[in-house]
C-alpha cells in the first residue's frame, strides 16, 4: 500500500555527482563572455538555483534582462563539454541501491533535464534504484520554493512526513523544509555545515558514502 511507503528524495548536482565546481567555472565563463566579472565564490553559493534565478541573484534585479537567455545558453554549452565524464560522488550509486533494497522509493529532484539529466544518471549508474525524476521543467518555481520537492513526493505517492530530502545547498534545505520533509545535508557540494544547518538541515554528512555508512542509526534507519 502506497501509504506505508517511504520516499528518499535526492538533489543531484553536488549531492550525488561532483559537478558544482564545473558549474561554477561554466557560469563564470558565461558571465565573462557577456561582459560581467562575477567572482567564483559568489557563483558557487548561487549554484542550485534555476538558471534565470541564478543570473538574477548574481547580477541584480536592475540588470539588462535581455542578456539572461544568452548567459544561460553560454553556461549550458560550456557545461555540456563535461557530459561524457561527470564524476559520481563516493558511494552515490551504492547509497541509492541500498535504499531501494530497503524499500525506499528513490526520486531525484533536479533542475537538470534532457541530455544533462541523462549524463548525470549515467554517472550515478543506479537507474534500477531510481523510481522517478522531478525536473525543474515540471514546476513553476524551482528551489528554494518547495514545489520541486512537493512534485517529487507526488511522484513517489508518499506524504511529507514519510520522506527525507538529501541535498548540498541552502536552497535545497529551504525547499525541503518548506515542503515539510526532514532534510539531510551533505558537505560534498562545498557549502559549510553551519549554512546547511541554519537553512534547515536536520543532520549533515560528508558525502553519500558517509550517509550510507550511517544508515542504520540515522534519520534513514
Amino acid at each position: 500500500m502506497a501509504s506505508a511507503g517511504r520516499a528518499a528524495v535526492f538533489d543531484v548536482d553536488g549531492t550525488l555527482v561532483d559537478t558544482n565546481h564545473l558549474h561554477v567555472v561554466a557560469w563564470w565563463e558565461a558571465f565573462r563572455q557577456a561582459g560581467h566579472d562575477v567572482p567564483m565564490h559568489a557563483v558557487h553559493r548561487a549554484v542550485g538555483l534555476p538558471s534565470t534565478d541564478l543570473v538574477a541573484h548574481l547580477l541584480g534585479e536592475d540588470r539588462d534582462t535581455g542578456q539572461d537567455a544568452g548567459i544561460s545558453a553560454g553556461h549550458k554549452a560550456l557545461y555540456g563539454q563535461y557530459f561524457d565524464r561527470l564524476p559520481a560522488l563516493p558511494g552515490a550509486g551504492d547509497l541509492l541501491r541500498r535504499l531501494h533494497r530497503d524499500g525506499w522509493t528513490v526520486v531525484l529532484a533536479t533542475s537538470a533535464g534532457g541530455a544533462e539529466l541523462g549524463a548525470l544518471r549515467r554517472a550515478i549508474d543506479a537507474d534500477e534504484a531510481i523510481t522517478a525524476t522531478a525536473s525543474a521543467d515540471d514546476v513553476d518555481q524551482g528551489k528554494p520554493a518547495p514545489e520541486p520537492v512537493e512534485h517529487a513526493l507526488e511522484l513517489a505517492g508518499v506524504p511529507a512526513e514519510r520522506a527525507v530530502f538529501v541535498g548540498d545547498t541552502v536552497w535545497d534545505m529551504r525547499a525541503g523544509s518548506r515542503a515539510g520533509v526532514r532534510c539531510l545535508g551533505v558537505l560534498c557540494g562545498g557549502i559549510p555545515r553551519a549554512d546547511l544547518e541554519e537553512s534547515g538541515a536536520d543532520a549533515v554528512y560528508a558525502d553519500p558514502a558517509h550517509l550510507l555508512s550511517a544508515l542504520d542509526d540515522g534519520l534513514l534507519a
